[in-house]
């Protein structure tokens, strides 16, 4: 009697071997469609699609500059309660300008912040990368946080 050993293990060495794998759109739950779309607008994000299907589908895109993922949401993408999506992370290399440039649009931005044991006010004390944070709500109270990132840790740069 014979036996055929199958390999369940999928370790991230053996994935990443067989294929790519790239995190590309991110749904979020909204109330107001058009709405959402003005405010993503405002950010000044790329627009990618408002794709519309009969009476019960709808879907808008819209890419944060220079990200390789994006948010869409619409009517018939989620059953997800508009507000839950929340710590949506978007990277800022200074975050006293990203805070400026959202106010400027009559954005509502958080004071900036560290953590420690919880949210403390003002920059990391040491001003280290990954640190210091703010964050900001769509309409519908999806939540984002600016991290300022200064120097990118080791490996977290993908090489060929």
């Amino acid at each position: 009697m014979s036996t055929t050993e199958i390999k369940t293990d999928t370790s991230p060495a053996d994935l990443g071997q067989l294929c790519d794998l790239s995190l590309e759109v991110v749904t979020i739950p909204v109330t107001d469609v058009d709405r959402a779309k003005d405010f993503y607008a405002s950010l000044g994000w790329r627009f990618d699609a408002d794709i519309v299907a009969g009476d019960h589908y709808r879907a808008v895109q819209f890419t944060p500059t220079h990200s390789g993922c994006s948010v869409a949401f619409g009517k018939g993408l989620t059953d997800a309660e508009p507000g839950s999506a929340q710590r949506m992370i978007l990277t800022v290399s200074d975050i006293d300008t990203a805070r400026a440039a959202l106010e400027a649009k009559g954005i509502e931005v958080s004071d900036i912040f560290h953590l420690a044991g919880g949210r403390v006010p003002g920059r990391d004390p040491e001003n280290r990368s990954y640190q210091t944070w703010a964050s900001f709500s769509d309409p519908d109270g999806n939540g984002f946080l600016l991290q300022e990132i200064t120097t990118r840790l080791p490996g977290r740069v993908w090489e060929d």
